[in-house]
C-alpha cells in the first residue's frame, strides 16, 4: 500500500520561505510524474508546479520565479521550495504522484495524492 506524508506548511510572513516535501513509502517501482497543487477556500484545486515522465518542470504563473519543484528519486520524495511568499500564497497544499506499483505480482500505474499541508502567509 502505497501512502505519500507531506510536511513543511505552517505560518510565515509574506516575503518569507517554506520548503514543502512528500514522501512516498510503500512499494514503488518507478515514479512517473509529480506535482503540487494547492487549494484555498472557495477556490478549485489548481496545479502549482509539477515534474512530467520526461523529466521537465512546469509551473503556474504565480509560481514562476518564486517556486522551484524538485525530487529525489532514491528517497521517493518530491520537495517545493516557496521562496518570497505572498498573502495570496495562502492554501492548503497537496502533493500528488503518479506511480508505478504493485498488487501481488501485478503491476499498475496509479495516481496517489498526499493528506494536504497548510500553508499561511501572513502579511
Amino acid at each position: 500500500q502505497v501512502q505519500l506524508v507531506e510536511s513543511g506548511g505552517g505560518l510565515v510572513q509574506a516575503g518569507g520561505s517554506l520548503r514543502l516535501s512528500c514522501a512516498a513509502s510503500g512499494t514503488i517501482f518507478r515514479i512517473n510524474s509529480v506535482g503540487w497543487y494547492r487549494q484555498a477556500p472557495g477556490n478549485e484545486r489548481e496545479l502549482v508546479a509539477g515534474i512530467t515522465t520526461g523529466g521537465s518542470t512546469n509551473y503556474a504563473d504565480s509560481a514562476k520565479g518564486r517556486f522551484t519543484i524538485s525530487e529525489d528519486n532514491a528517497k521517493n520524495t518530491v520537495y517545493l521550495q516557496m521562496n518570497s511568499l505572498k498573502p495570496d500564497d495562502t492554501a492548503v497544499y497537496y502533493c500528488k504522484q503518479d506511480l508505478r506499483t504493485t498488487w501481488g505480482t501485478i503491476e499498475f500505474d496509479k495516481t496517489f495524492w498526499g493528506q494536504g499541508t497548510q500553508v499561511t502567509v501572513s502579511s
